[in-house]
Formats: C-alpha cells, structure tokens, sequence
C-alpha cells in the first residue's frame, strides 16, 4: 500500500502492486525516476531497474515465499522450481547469483530454511519432529545437523537460548 501510495503521489498509474514489482500503465518514467528513487528510499524501499537486481530479488522472494508461506511443500527440485518461475536457465540463475550475492542460492535456501526453523522453535507450537515434517526434512536428525551447522548450536540449545538473535530476512 505503501508503495503504491507513492507511485499515485506521483501521478503514476500501477495496475498491479506485488511483493518486489510494480506495474504500471505509462511506458516511460524516466522524467520522474530520481524523485521516484527517493520517495521510496525515505520509506525504505529501493527502485531495482538493473535487471539482474530484478533477477537476484526475484530468486530472493520465491524462495522466502517457499519457506516462509509453503512450508518448502515442493514436488519437484529447487532448481526446477525456480525455473519454472523465472524462465531462465538454472546454472546462469545460479551463476549470476552467487556473483552478486556472494553465496550459492541453495546456501540461501539453507539459511532462509534455518531462520523459518528459529522462528517456529521461539513460537514453542511445534516439536521439531512436527518442525522437519512441515519444512520438509527427510529426519529431524538432518535438521539438527543443518541446523547445527549453521547456527553453532543444536535446536534444543537454541530453543532454551531463545536470546540468540535472529537475522532479518532482508540481511540474509
């Protein structure tokens, strides 16, 4: 809403208003782009024209939106996925991935996967049986040792530390 508010402010017109785009029914928005930048910097938004931003944010939301809201409830692999989606080769996706984020999307994969497991485990619903069935795990020893992995402790620590601080999504 936010976001579409400053687009009508502006004169714009957007159809359509989605996590990371904005359509619009004018063509050319050049005139406005600097004003455009800043209105939205000031409510902490960023304007991605450069393509392969889009790309990279592209990649970034399908994946946060596979863990956070489809508990990773794939059929098919990750990388079949995101091609699906994207209509880009996967190797080029993951290339210009990992050249513009410094890790491997599948890392990304991880750690977004890591921070849904901290959320769910500070919630306390869930054991962690419940936890590695609902994001997919082939046993909830994998998710300990993934879990371990990244984070230097095991779940139960962590669960008991509920202290340790979690990484905003955007940092990821």
């Amino acid at each position: 809403m936010v976001v579409k508010s400053i687009f009508e402010k502006l004169g714009l017109h957007p159809l359509q208003v989605e996590l990371g785009e904005v359509e619009l029914h004018e063509n050319d928005i050049s005139s406005l782009k600097d004003l455009l930048i800043q209105e939205l910097q000031s409510v902490g938004f960023e304007l991605l024209d450069d393509k392969r931003k889009q790309t990279i944010e592209k990649v970034k939301n399908l994946i946060t939106d596979l863990v956070q809201n489809q508990n990773n409830n794939l059929d098919i692999t990750l990388s079949e996925y995101l091609t699906k989606k994207i209509f880009q080769d996967y190797n080029s996706l993951s290339n210009l991935f990992s050249e513009v984020v410094g890790i491997t999307i599948e890392k990304y994969y991880i750690l977004q996967k890591i921070e849904r497991v901290k959320e769910l485990l500070v919630y306390n619903e869930l054991t962690l049986s419940e936890i590695s069935f609902q994001l997919n795990y082939s046993s909830v020893a994998y998710l300990s040792n993934q879990f371990k992995k990244v984070t230097g402790l095991t779940p139960s620590h962590f669960k008991k530390f509920r202290t340790v601080e979690r990484k905003p999504l955007e940092e990821l």
